[in-house]
């Protein structure tokens, strides 16, 4: 985690993103900041906190980075928007791009499965019994490839046109939704 403490009350923070539908031509969607989730640094994202800056940035404003490097963008952002889930993300990585090509290859191969944003703290209450900080309003700025994200949870869930790679966590919620699906068939049936 990286945190930013500067002489002015805000704190710039990095925290999770989650990423699926990787294409071999580099454009990939998924989620970042699950609304309601605390992340390893006891923040959780309320709905609605990016509605400002999005408003005023919109997704070309917000850079793509690798591993938070200011001199290693990658691509771009087409749309980010909150929906009911969290904030949803589809972007491209630029095929002219070294860094971009190493890292579509390192995606496809599941090597490389976290993402990360950047941004500053706006408004955030902090619960004094958990310690964890509900981020109210937060200036969006970049998101990242990263290898190593605040949630454990956010990663890469599968890759279009190419082997399907799932963590063992994904697979394991399928293979209980599948038996609880065939348990609850089975009462009505019998």
């Amino acid at each position: 985690m990286h945190v930013y403490r500067g002489p002015c009350p805000t704190m710039r923070k990095f925290a999770n993103l989650e990423l699926s539908g990787i294409t071999g031509d580099g454009v990939f969607s998924g989620y970042a900041s699950v609304f309601g989730e605390v992340d390893l640094g006891k923040d959780k994202i309320e709905r609605g906190a990016f509605l400002s800056s999005l408003t005023a940035r919109g997704a070309g404003g917000v850079r793509m980075l690798y591993q938070h490097d200011p001199n290693e963008p990658i691509g771009a952002w087409k749309t980010i928007r909150e929906d009911g889930r969290g904030l949803y993300v589809e972007g491209f990585l630029s095929p002219g791009v070294g860094r971009a090509r190493e890292v579509l290859a390192l995606m496809k191969s599941g090597a490389l499965d976290g993402l990360s944003i950047g941004f500053r703290t706006v408004r955030a209450r902090t619960d004094a019994k958990t310690g964890v900080r509900r981020i109210l309003e937060a200036d969006l700025w970049e998101i990242s490839v990263v290898t190593f994200p605040m949630l454990p949870s956010a990663r890469v869930s599968d890759v279009k046109h190419g082997r399907f790679f799932r963590d063992r966590e994904t697979e394991l919620v399928r293979q209980m939704r599948r038996a609880a699906k065939m348990m609850f068939s089975a009462t009505f049936k019998g």
